[in-house]
């Protein structure tokens, strides 16, 4: 055993994979308790009556044991001295005053024990409540770029996790303090008889305490290291079993390799779990058997002096009862303090998610405030060599692109996949920032204006919209979320976008849940899941509507009814369309064609046609597949 705890102090910190060796350092881990008064301050900030009722009760439960003992001690000395008294005088009075002391004791530790679990369970839940809330406020913050970057998916799967587990920690904290107040009162009564056995009780109780920190610290380890993988497990089991991927599943056979896959992601982490579980077992035992011959030896002193006469019955009683219960305080007490420990360097992961800052602010440039946004625009966009390039990439997905969308025009983008449209629109909605060059609205710098004020005059549809498991009505009101009581509203958009079709073969209407995830919904076509998302553009009623291959799921009657409708509707206001299909894009006033990023040609569709340059190839290309 000496050897195994010399092994534990001669650890070095690792944030490898390895499993054998710990993540983190006991300076680290000690250093992690840090967060625990900013925990608690959330905590309290959750409900302030709850958390005050919680610990006015366990301060009753940490003296409830003390007195109880002492109670049984002054029945039990009673008792002896009425055994020594003649059988006449053998009155059960005051012992009978004693036993009903006792059982109004344990009577108000049980009832005390189930009011803390109350209100353990009550606060644990409005915390996680109060947490998931906060997770999904500050996500909402986060700029598009964070959400495309591995590393922070693993912050926030870890931060996600938390907010569910982080009221087991609040539970444990409030714990150690009450079994802290419950050690100090027992152990004054046995420093007062042998301060010597309080030293034995250490070196019973913290061998076990080295082996749980060390086991811990592995068990954090591990499952810190395996958050990309618990990620991917999670994949494969929404991939393996989805209604969203169960036709390509079954038709290109992937079931087998998505099972193996799981299977053997899952066998090697239950393989290494496995064995960080059976070591802890064996040195568990091995602790465990220390503890009981320190708690025995103690014991047997007790009796000694009992038969030697120099204690009474009740004071061994007492002694005895104080040494047992002192050493499983101390025992949960250390145990604990590794298990906050523990809890600590995970809350570390749920206050590093919220660390995490936009970049994309109303402040972006150092303006003061922010400048208010044009109502109605007068001049437009302007483009000044912007370029951009995505996270990790490898390569510009813009670059020296200038051009101008006028106030009032449509413009539409054309260029094969991979050209950069579509990151050229989410430029437009600031959903990303220049990383070259700058964009002008009404000639000023677009990171002057308040990024949400921005986004509330521009409607967006992208070609990967979300089907939202929602009523009918609420999938249209995510356009201007705020509008979603107002019907008229909600059913003037579904007119525009031709989803009013949709919606009246709905047996529910515009009540009616659409998509399979929850009980009674129903799946729409590609086609009706793109009208629906056409509405929320026309929901938004905004300065500037984008659409990104808006009818790519439609047919040709359809597509020629949306647009018609589209051009009607975009009277007066800017627009921009990207399309594949030229019969869609020559209604625009400008085409811009860009190619690997960059600029290539813009003009009417006439124009570009007798210009001959690639906007013509493109059509001429197009067309002979008509032909």
């Amino acid at each position: 055993m000496l050897d195994f705890l010399k092994n534990i102090s001669a650890k070095k910190p690792n944030r490898g994979r390895d499993p054998e060796k710990p993540a983190v350092s006991v300076r680290e881990r000690v250093g992690a308790l840090r967060h625990l008064p900013a925990f608690l301050k959330l905590v309290w900030h959750t409900s302030p009556a709850l958390t005050v009722g919680n610990v006015l009760l366990r301060l009753l439960r940490a003296a409830l044991p003390l007195a109880t003992l002492y109670v049984g001690k002054l029945i039990l000395d009673d008792v002896v001295q009425l055994t020594r008294l003649p059988a006449a005088d053998r009155a059960l009075g005051p012992v009978g005053v004693l036993v009903a002391l006792e059982f109004g004791l344990v009577l108000l530790a049980d009832a005390s024990g189930r009011a803390v679990a109350l209100l353990d369970s009550l606060l644990g839940d409005l915390f996680a409540n109060a947490s998931s809330i906060r997770l999904m406020e500050h996500a909402a913050e986060l700029d598009l770029d964070q959400f495309e970057d591995s590393a922070f998916y693993d912050k926030l799967e870890r931060a996600r996790r938390q907010t569910l587990s982080r009221s087991v920690l609040m539970s444990q904290v409030l714990a150690q303090g009450q079994d802290a107040v419950t050690l100090v009162l027992l152990a004054a009564g046995l420093v007062a008889f042998q301060p010597w056995l309080l030293g034995l009780l250490l070196l019973a109780v913290v061998p076990a305490f080295l082996g749980e920190s060390h086991f811990n610290e592995r068990s954090y380890s591990l499952s810190h290291s395996w958050t990309p993988e618990r990620r991917e497990l999670d994949y494969l089991r929404q991939t393996g079993a989805s209604d969203e991927t169960a036709k390509e599943v079954k038709i290109f056979g992937l079931s087998d390799f998505l099972v193996d896959r799981f299977r053997t992601l899952s066998d090697k982490f239950y393989s290494q779990n496995k064995a960080l579980a059976l070591r802890r077992a064996g040195w568990g035992t091995v602790f465990a058997a220390v503890g009981a011959a320190g708690y025995y030896g103690a014991y047997v002193y007790i009796l000694a002096r009992a038969v030697a006469g120099q204690i009474s019955i009740g004071q061994l009683a007492f002694l005895a009862g104080s040494f047992a219960r002192l050493r499983g305080l101390l025992e949960g007490i250390l145990s604990r303090f590794s298990s906050v420990a523990d809890g600590a360097l995970y809350l570390q992961d749920f206050f590093d998610f919220f660390a995490l800052r936009p970049k994309i602010t109303r402040q972006a440039v150092g303006v003061e405030t922010a400048r208010p946004f044009p109502r109605p625009i007068q001049q437009g966009f302007q483009f000044e060599n912007v370029g951009f390039q995505y996270k990790n990439g490898t390569k510009w997905a813009i670059r020296n692109l200038s051009f101008a969308l006028r106030a009032g025009e449509k413009l539409a983008l054309v260029g094969e996949n991979g050209a950069g449209k579509t990151t050229l629109v989410k430029l437009l909605a600031r959903l990303y920032d220049p990383a070259e060059g700058r964009i002008l609205l009404d000639g000023h710098d677009l990171r002057e204006y308040d990024p949400a004020e921005l986004r509330q005059e521009i409607g967006v549809i992208f070609q990967d919209f979300v089907r939202f498991q929602l009523p009918a009505g609420q999938n249209l009101a995510v356009g201007r979320i705020d509008q979603r009581h107002n019907q008229p509203r909600i059913e003037t958009a579904a007119h525009q976008s031709l989803a009013d079709s949709v919606i009246a073969k709905l047996p529910g209407g515009y009540d009616q849940m659409i998509g399979r995830r929850f009980s009674g919904g129903v799946d729409l076509s590609g086609g009706e899941w793109q009208k629906i998302a056409l509405g929320r553009a026309y929901m938004r009623d905004a300065q500037l509507l984008i659409l990104d291959e808006p009818t790519a799921a439609l047919d040709a009657r359809a597509e020629f009814e949306v647009f018609e409708r589209f051009k009607e509707l975009t009277q007066g206001k800017t627009a921009v369309l990207i399309s594949h299909r030229f019969s869609t894009v020559r209604m625009a006033d400008r085409i811009l064609v860009i190619e690997n990023g960059q600029f290539v040609e813009i003009g009417s569709h006439e124009e570009l046609l007798a210009k001959g340059g690639r906007y013509a190839e493109l059509f001429a290309l197009q067309a002979a597949g008509y032909r």
